[in-house]
């Protein structure tokens, strides 16, 4: 799996921990939008795209199915992230 383009929208509110949402591309094929990044207790990570279920549940529309491939995800778009980050 390639990684092939990440497109970043950072996030102007100071006072949320949502800081950008993200979308990515693998191997110029499918793309993954509305990857949340937010400010943790250990630095940023990054949310999967969710949808609320009619119980109240968030539940994940598309996620990795491994560790190693949502590190290699994680990994990508938080590089990007500070890169944009640095960029305004």
């Amino acid at each position: 799996m390639n990684i092939t383009d990440i497109r970043i929208r950072l996030v102007s509110k100071d006072d949320s921990k949502l800081k950008a949402v993200a979308s990515f591309t693998i191997d110029n094929a499918f793309v993954v939008h509305d990857v949340k990044i937010i400010e943790g207790t250990n630095g940023n990570f990054i949310a999967m795209p969710t949808r609320q279920t009619p119980s109240g549940e968030y539940r994940d529309i598309a996620h990795p199915l491994n560790t190693e491939t949502r590190e290699q995800i994680s990994s990508a778009i938080l590089a990007a992230y500070e890169k944009e980050k640095s960029n305004q």
